[in-house]
């Protein structure tokens, strides 16, 4: 299975990917977290542009699919901001849960703790998602956890309670 979360930056999808992850583990879950900072550091050159996102959620996706594989649950945190990306991630995988981990944009520029937000309103960098590139909302996600409402520890209790309910589904 693979828990795909998407949402803007600094809307707390690595921070509640991790916790998922630290919840499953203790339940003798096997994970693999796939944050999208990290996975990018390890793919030089890879930009920002269109063409390039499309290539990092490929990438990412095809690792879940091994990962899948070898009965380990993926935690892939990334903005992976065009449908498209995300629907071929789906397609690819099979086993796919999007987890729409919702701030609005007003909260995000407000709490910007890495002046990423402040940066890119000035132009100082290109194709940031939500400024000078779309960000589209997944249509159906699995789960939306608004993240602007709703304290870390009770929006990943609310991702653990929905992989629990699915995980027993699934057998």
């Amino acid at each position: 299975m693979t828990l795909w979360f998407t949402g803007l930056s600094g809307a707390g999808k690595s921070t509640l990917a991790r916790s998922v992850q630290a919840e499953l583990e203790k339940r003798g879950r096997t994970t693999m977290l796939l944050d999208g900072d990290e996975v990018r550091a390890l793919s030089p050159g890879l930009g920002y542009s269109r063409e390039d996102r499309a290539a990092q959620a490929a990438r990412v996706a095809a690792r879940c699919v091994d990962l899948a594989r070898s009965e380990i649950i993926a935690l892939a945190s990334l903005i992976s901001p065009y449908r498209a990306d995300r629907d071929a991630a789906r397609a690819t995988i099979g086993s796919f849960m999007e987890i729409y981990v919702r701030c609005p944009l007003s909260a995000l520029i407000q709490r910007d703790a890495r002046g990423l937000y402040r940066r890119a309103l000035a132009g100082e960098i290109e194709h940031f998602t939500g400024i000078s590139d779309p960000y589209e909302p997944p249509l159906h996600p699995e789960l939306i956890v608004e993240t602007s409402a709703t304290p870390p520890e009770q929006s990943a209790a609310e991702v653990i309670a929905f992989v629990l309910r699915s995980l027993d589904i699934a057998g």
